[in-house]
């Protein structure tokens, strides 16, 4: 156990030694995280960042709900349309003009990467995801109750995967320096990174999902409704 908390710690300063590395300018030094990753100790870090994580960005999302209405969807937007305007941008020059950028065909992978993850948060939020909410509506209160706070549980269990899994990922190609093909000092792990950040916010509107169906079960109202993609 001693070693197990002992190696999530180790995790956490390492992420604090790359922090102040980006900060001041430095090229961050990968190794030793990619080492602790490997340890004991990463699960039970991964299991502090979706539940602790979760619960921290989920406090902001309350304290500021202009963060909590917009940081997803503006991600969403943006990438989007830098994705659009890569693909069109360079279907001209290629056609007419007879040249392209040699990263436009994988930087527009990465963005999507991250235009993906963030909206698999943003509709989580919305209820948007299959849930048989048909279904749920016809069974009494206690069930209803039971199967949301199953859903929590089973999505709590993907973020702890994903944030482990996914940073384990993002160490490696950091320490290996991996490079976005087609660029010369474009960095994998910029757009690595993003994957288990996107699952931290996914956490958090977990927990806003949980508290809210906790209230409606209390207070007696409607615990299931139908809901439509891309509605609010």
């Amino acid at each position: 156990m001693f070693e197990t908390i002992s190696g999530a710690a180790t995790i956490f300063a390492e992420f604090g030694g790359i922090f102040v590395d980006l900060i001041t300018g430095k090229e961050p030094d990968f190794f030793p995280l990619r080492s602790a990753m490997n340890g004991d100790g990463v699960w039970f870090w991964g299991l502090i960042m979706t539940l602790v994580g979760g619960l921290f960005v989920a406090w902001i999302y309350r304290v500021v709900p202009l963060i909590e209405r917009n940081l997803e969807t503006t991600l969403m937007v943006v990438t989007y349309l830098a994705i659009g305007a890569i693909i069109f941008i360079e279907v001209i020059r290629r056609f007419v003009f007879s040249d392209q950028f040699p990263w436009s065909t994988t930087i527009p992978g990465y963005l999507f990467l991250i235009m993906t993850w963030t909206g698999c948060s943003y509709n989580v939020r919305l209820r948007t995801h299959l849930s048989f909410a048909e279904f749920r509506s016809k069974m009494p209160r206690l069930p209803q109750m039971a199967l949301l706070s199953l859903d929590a549980f089973l999505w709590w269990g993907i973020c702890w995967l994903v944030i482990v899994t996914s940073m384990t990922v993002a160490a490696n190609a950091g320490n290996n320096f991996m490079i976005v093909t087609g660029t010369d000092n474009v960095f994998v792990w910029w757009f690595l990174i993003t994957l288990p950040l996107a699952f931290v916010l996914l956490s958090a509107r977990v927990f806003q999902n949980l508290l809210e169906d906790i209230r409606k079960y209390r207070t007696g109202e409607t615990m299931i409704e139908q809901t439509v993609l891309g509605g609010q």
